[in-house]
């Protein structure tokens, strides 16, 4: 059950993801990889909330935990396309984007998933 509850939330969170990512990098005419940025420091956050509400404060069920946490989440977030894209903007000559984009993408990633989990904490 618990395969499928990780599967399941895979596919849901890969789906959004795509959405988002389609939506958002064409607004910067593909120079910047706007949309893997903005789902990974949303996810950073969402990952904070999740922890707390779904791990610290309440006995949901494994599967439910893993669903959410590591299908919808892990399917959402995609640190191997964030690694990609570094390289290419690399390769392609856009060396302070990539830069930029890198150290970036980790600070304010950190620094939203604190927030999500203290902000969390707070109100629940």
């Amino acid at each position: 059950m618990q395969w499928l509850a990780i599967a399941l939330g895979g596919a849901l969170g890969s789906v959004l993801r795509f959405a988002a990512v389609g939506y958002f990098t064409p607004l910067l005419n593909y120079r910047f990889p706007l949309g893997t940025f903005v789902v990974n420091i949303a996810g950073s956050f969402l990952i904070g909330v999740a922890y707390v509400l779904l791990v610290e404060k309440t006995t949901l069920p494994a599967e439910w935990r893993l669903f959410f946490i590591t299908g919808i989440l892990g399917g959402f977030t995609t640190f191997s396309a964030f690694s990609l894209e570094i390289l290419q903007l690399w390769q392609e000559g856009h060396v302070f984007n990539a830069l930029v984009y890198a150290s970036s993408s980790v600070v304010l990633g950190l620094l939203m998933a604190f927030i999500g989990m203290a902000l969390t904490q707070k109100l629940f």
